[in-house]
Parts: structure tokens; sequence; C-alpha cells
């Protein structure tokens, strides 16, 4: 596992009360950043920047007005902003392949697991500019990169916020400001929901919140514009290598970037 310094570094961590939200808080401060803890949950945010002698942020990441005021009150109160994880999510809870769809449920699926992407890079550039550049990960899942047909609507939610972080990440390159996706196979956490139980009637193998704050600092190490960074139980974390399209004059590399047509 690589390390990093981050010593006089802030960063602001979203989902931050939760399971691989908190492992990654404490992690974070313990390579020195001074951390800003995001939660829906305001009790356990204050629980986890209290530990991390951070500041906490009760607020909803749905909310288009959170995640600009989020950075505001980051940078009135800690100076600056170094590093952003974007990790709040859950699960679809719902098929969503036929007519029994609950729009609202999945409307807040959606909401959580993508808008709040969206929303948190567009307020966190301008503060990473300036500091001449900085860290944007964002915790995907396993699911973003293949298809999970026990959960169609979270796999939809996990593939969107990678394609939006591969391209993001090209885009703001040239800023210095290097964004990434993380995504992690089955991680024991509250958002397993009953399905921990099949899993450990079966010995099925699960990744820890440890672990992937483990695989979160190798990304902020050796992370790339772009990159998606898979890790499985007992396995170090790696770059996935994505396959190149067909293109008109054969098929394109992985890493093209595509211009508007």
């Amino acid at each position: 596992m690589s390390t990093v310094d981050l010593s006089g570094r802030v960063a602001l961590v979203t989902g931050g009360a939760g399971g691989i939200g908190s492992a990654a808080a404490r992690r974070l401060a313990k390579l020195g950043a001074r951390v800003a803890v995001l939660d829906l949950d305001a009790a356990g945010a204050r629980r986890v920047a209290s530990a991390v002698d951070g500041i906490a942020i009760g607020a909803d990441v749905t909310d288009p007005a959170t995640m600009p005021a989020a950075v505001e009150q980051v940078e009135e109160e800690l100076g600056r902003l170094d590093v952003v994880l974007l990790n709040a999510g859950i699960g679809g809870g719902q098929a969503g392949i036929d007519d029994a769809l609950d729009v609202g449920r999945y409307r807040r699926l959606v909401g959580v697991n993508v808008d709040h992407v969206v929303y948190g890079v567009c307020a966190a550039v301008p503060a990473l500019r300036r500091q001449g550049g900085g860290k944007v990960v964002v915790t995907a899942s396993l699911a973003g990169l293949t298809a999970m047909p026990s959960d169609p609507l979270y796999t939809l939610t996990k593939h969107a916020v990678v394609g939006y972080a591969r391209a993001a990440g090209k885009a703001l390159a040239d800023d210095g400001i290097v964004v990434s996706a993380l995504c992690p196979g089955f991680v024991d956490t509250l958002l397993l929901g009953a399905a921990k139980e099949e899993f450990d009637a079966v010995a099925f193998p699960l990744l820890t919140p440890s672990d992937v704050a483990d695989a979160l600092q190798t990304v902020l190490a050796e992370g790339g514009p772009g990159e998606a960074w898979i890790v499985q139980p007992g396995g170090q974390a790696s770059a996935y290598r994505f396959r190149g399209v067909p293109g008109a004059g054969g098929q394109l590399p992985p890493d093209v970037v595509l211009g508007h047509v």
C-alpha cells in the first residue's frame, strides 16, 4: 500500500458517518489532513468529526445547495480544500425492471448516488483550483464496471458515476485536479442489508471499511486522471484496464479523449 502525506491539507468526506466514510475520514486524518465530515446523520457526523478533530456538517447531499454550502464552510473554517471523497451512497431497494417502480425511491437513489457526485465536483473545482489542484475520489462499486442483476438500479447509478469520473478526470487534468473512481467489491457495511446473512452462510469473503480506506490511500498516492480503481478481498487496489472501442479506422485506445461530434 502506497503512502501519502496530507499534512497541512484539508479533506471533505460525504457519507462520512457510515462504515466506509468513517474509515476514510479516520484514515485521512491519520495521514495528516484536517477532515470535514458530511452526512445526513448529523449526530453520526459529529461523532466521527470529534474522533478526528475535524468539523461536522449535517446535510442532505441530494439538495443542490448542500455541496456549495459545504465547500464554502470548509474553506471558511479550515482555510482550504485539497481532497474530496464523494462517498455518500444508498442501495436500489427495488428491481427497477417492471411496472412496480417506486418513482420516489428511484429519484432518491439517483439523487444520492449520481446527482450528489455532480454537485460535489462542480462545487469543489473552484476551491481546488485556488490551491493549484487537488484530488477528487468518487466511491463507486464493481457494479459500476459489470452488471449486478440483483440490483439493476444500483448498477445504473454506479455505471453513471464511473463514466462521469472518467470523463471529468480527463477534462480537469490540465487544472491539476485528479478525479478518480474507487470501485470496491462487496463491503461489510449496513448497505448490504439482508444480503449479509446470505454471504455469511456461504462464507463469502467481504471487504472491510478499513480495506477500502487502504485502497483510498493508494488511489490518492497513485491514481491518475479518469482512472477507476478496483479492490477485492485479499488483494491490493489496482487501476482497471478498460478496453478500447471500435472506431472508423479500427480500435480506439481506451484512454482516447473524444471531442464533440
